[in-house]
């Protein structure tokens, strides 16, 4: 995808602290941080899930599934990847026009 360089990330920083001031921007980055961190966690609580379900149904290894039903998964979970990447690029679209 696209890269930031140092320069978009000083004005991104120049631009916060006009906008907000330097003293909310720790609380900002504070916010931010926690939301980073329960995200993270709710993520590893459903590749948990998936996994305890998995081995629930006798899928231990991938490996135990046949090649054409590895690719059928394969495809599967891209597809809901691309599907969700799109879905975040079209929420957070008018947030990057404003900026």
């Amino acid at each position: 995808m696209f890269g930031i360089g140092g320069g978009e990330i000083f004005f991104i920083i120049l631009v916060a602290l006009m906008l907000f001031g330097s003293d909310k921007i720790p609380d900002i980055a504070r916010t931010l941080g926690k939301g980073m961190a329960q995200l993270k966690n709710a993520t590893n609580d459903i590749k948990n899930e998936i996994q305890k379900s998995a081995e629930l149904n006798g899928l231990n290894d991938l490996n135990d599934l046949n090649p054409m039903k590895q690719l059928d998964l394969t495809s599967d979970i891209t597809k809901e990847i691309d599907k969700a990447k799109e879905d975040i690029e079209d929420m957070t679209g008018p947030i990057k026009r404003q900026m």
